[in-house]
């Protein structure tokens, strides 16, 4: 028994071992090893996250501008509408006409934004990987 408090109080504090980053061998180049994204990715690694958070980051980014060019487009109606003399005819042409041509275009342009971004970020990854 005298032993036990001994071995508690002799035991070294823990230590965090981190390692290199992981790499696959492969026969690429050169037939030396070559970094794969798409495994860091997979594997949730740190650099795996930072590539997810960079194509979140550019989504986000475009998401926002749609948002903001989308918000200069409706915000002012209510100001237009209450100042013109005869509203109603004027509210159904600017919301029946005259708002949904930008409101398409916009929907397009994000649309294929966020397509961009993934395919750039898709032969980021599969660049890498070759």
């Amino acid at each position: 028994m005298s032993h036990e408090p001994r071995q508690a109080a002799e035991r070294p504090a823990r230590v965090v071992v981190t390692g290199p980053p992981r790499r696959h061998h492969g026969h690429g180049r050169g037939g030396g090893t070559h970094y794969r994204p798409r495994t860091e990715i997979h594997e949730q690694t740190t650099l795996g996250h930072t590539y997810v958070r960079s194509l979140m980051r550019t989504q986000l980014r475009t998401a926002l501008t749609v948002f903001a060019v989308l918000a200069a487009l409706v915000a002012p109606l209510p100001l237009l509408f209450a100042a013109a003399p005869h509203g109603r005819l004027l509210e159904w042409a600017v919301l029946g006409f005259c708002l949904y041509p930008p409101l398409v275009l916009l929907a397009r342009w994000h649309v294929r934004r966020a397509e961009r971004h993934e395919r750039d970020f898709v032969r980021l990854v599969e660049d890498q990987d070759r």
